[in-house]
């Protein structure tokens, strides 16, 4: 049996299917977390079946790359139940999409989701009335806390093909010649007449403290200095604690008190030969170096920043954050929801790129790959960032901050000139503030970690593998002295820097790791540290979101945008470096 889940964007779809499932899959209280199809594993009435989590639609006419996989999924056929996961606060919107659905002939349950916030406001659902009028079961549900999941279950396991009668049936299908925008007014009056007969309010409905919060976050004028509220949080948090007390522990208390003395000691015993000893504890050795630098550095700091955003996904507030920064998108050819894979970006830039599937037109979705490959580090890299600059000053951080928003304005600008198409109509769905769930963020970043050791971390070694033998072969000596014009010259930094930059390409996470250790041992100074962040920045992606890339908008695409965003960065950060060098000698210090 394939059990397909069904419904617009952010109602929980994800969380019902890691409920019927028992499988973890990223789930988030804004929409575009679902691009991918996830499938698991149940048991429904006694019999196996494959659940299907498909990308949240609006509409089963298909605007979206989204839009369209949902439907592809709908019409292969072998689907032996339809599971419409509902926002039970938005009914006139959720039962658009249940008459389009039943169209399809196929047997249905509704799932009334968010039940707990819909009573909140006041909204109370005849779901018996509901049932007979649409002839299929219609089951109430609170995924977050697993409320009405069993009957939902035994829903499934009798699931019905819809019966609407015959004045509603006939309202329900488009006829030859009627037009899309017609077709849907249509179900849209069939949709408020279900409301009225199925729907009423117990009494007035009244903004509660998190409406008036949600409101106050969109605003300008109170959105922005919330903004910069949440963005101290962080670097508090991130920059200040984790990169500071967290990784001094690590680094200095557990890996060069303990861990490396360990194995450095085993491995003077146990071993004779002297590459060997200087693969594993050499300067570029998997112990001393790859996993120092993944677990010691970096670990402490993701930790904390996936804590971070979990919080910011859980508590509704991200969407906001794409209503406040629409106007700013609007002048690169963009609209707010393009904040959605840049916020992912944040967490991983590969996923992002796959993200920008949500995008209505095939420029924007360019754009945001563009904007993603040259001004949006993944979490890792954040992290690390934060945690260098922090050191340096506040000052460091916030000007790191607006020289990369001053490029995205200035390159999307021009891009969006450049690249021929339209930018779409902004729709966005915001949901309501919400007390963030401690065992949901624990979930997530849990798994997000495990992500970063299964994914990450062999890169870190293949990374430091690939750093051991260039150096052996003294391919690293030739590739320092080859791009020393522009690192030393250029950016004005040390000739060691370069190999941030080759390892970048492999893990951006990995370069900025060298950087702080540069920093670390005083080979930096601040204005080295400040040039060599916003370059590590605004490099390449790394492997995994270049081949991304490629997959998704093509390789001429990618490699265009490989290549632009290689020397963008160089000719960006010698600007930076030959700026900040004249104000010293002017005696003018900004960080």
């Amino acid at each position: 049996m394939n059990i397909v889940l069904v419904g617009n964007p952010n109602v929980g779809k994800s969380v019902v299917f890691n409920s019927f499932t028992g499988n973890y899959v990223t789930v988030s209280n804004y929409p575009g977390t679902t691009v991918d199809i996830s499938k698991g594993a149940c048991r429904i009435g006694g019999k196996k079946c494959t659940v299907i989590d498909t990308p949240g639609v609006n509409s089963l006419i298909p605007h979206s790359e989204d839009e369209k996989v949902t439907r592809e999924i709908l019409s292969r056929g072998g689907i032996a139940c339809i599971v419409q996961v509902a926002d039970a606060k938005n009914m006139r919107r959720s039962l658009v999409l249940t008459l389009e659905l039943s169209r399809l002939g196929l047997p249905m349950v509704l799932d009334l989701n968010m039940i707990d916030e819909a009573r909140e406001r006041g909204t109370v659902i005849d779901v018996k009335k509901l049932s007979d009028s649409l002839g299929i079961d219609v089951v109430e549900t609170i995924a977050v806390t697993g409320e009405g999941i069993q009957k939902l279950k035994e829903a499934v396991a009798k699931a019905r093909v819809p019966k609407l009668n015959t004045l509603k049936d006939e309202a329900a299908h488009q006829t030859a010649g009627q037009s899309t925008m017609a077709f849907l007014k249509k179900l849209n009056l069939v949709a408020d007449g279900l409301i009225k007969e199925a729907v009423r309010h117990s009494r007035p409905l009244r903004k509660s403290t998190s409406d008036r919060v949600g409101q106050l976050a969109i605003r300008p004028l109170t959105g922005i200095p919330i903004l910069a509220l949440v963005m101290l949080v962080m670097y508090l948090f991130v920059g200040k604690f984790a990169a500071g007390t967290g990784v001094d522990f690590f680094e200095n208390t557990v890996f060069a008190n303990h861990v490396n003395p360990f194995f450095m000691d085993m491995i003077e015993k146990g071993v004779k030969i002297g590459w060997v000893k200087e693969l594993f504890v050499g300067d570029y050795g998997l112990i001393t170096m790859a996993l120092t630098y993944a677990f010691a550095i970096i670990f402490p700091i993701v930790t904390a920043f996936f804590l971070f955003f979990g919080v910011l996904e859980d508590s509704g507030y991200l969407p906001r954050l794409s209503v406040l920064s629409d106007r700013i998108f609007r002048k690169i050819g963009l609209n707010g929801r393009a904040i959605l894979p840049m916020i992912l970006g944040l967490g991983c830039g590969t996923m992002a790129t796959l993200t920008a599937r949500i995008l209505d037109t095939k420029k924007e979705r360019i754009l945001v790959s563009l904007l993603l490959a040259l001004v949006i580090p993944c979490s890792a890299q954040l992290g690390v960032i934060m945690g260098l600059l922090g050191g340096v000053s506040l000052r460091a951080l916030v000007l790191w901050f607006l020289i990369l928003l001053f490029v995205m304005m200035i390159v999307g600008y021009a891009a969006s000139k450049v690249i021929p198409g339209e930018r779409s109509i902004f729709i966005q769905e915001i949901p309501p503030i919400r007390l963030p769930q401690l065992k949901n963020i624990i979930v997530k970043t849990g798994a997000r970690l495990k992500w970063y050791l299964k994914e990450a971390v062999p890169l870190f070694v293949v990374g430091t593998l690939i750093l051991f033998i260039s150096d052996r072969v003294g391919a690293l000596k030739w590739i320092d002295h080859a791009m020393s014009p522009l690192v030393e010259h250029l950016l004005g930094l040390p000739a060691k820097a370069t190999e941030a930059f080759i390892v970048g390409f492999l893990r951006r996470d990995y370069g900025v790791a060298g950087l702080y250790m540069l920093a670390k041992t005083g080979a930096l100074d601040r204005i080295q540290i400040l040039v060599s962040t916003v370059v590590i920045t605004l490099f390449i992606p790394c492997i995994a979101q270049f081949f991304v890339t490629i997959k998704e908008r093509g390789a001429k695409t990618a490699f265009m945008i490989g290549i632009f965003v290689f020397l963008f960065a160089f000719l960006a950060g010698g600007a930076l470096n030959y700026s900040l060098r004249l104000l010293q000698a002017r005696g003018i210090g900004i960080i």
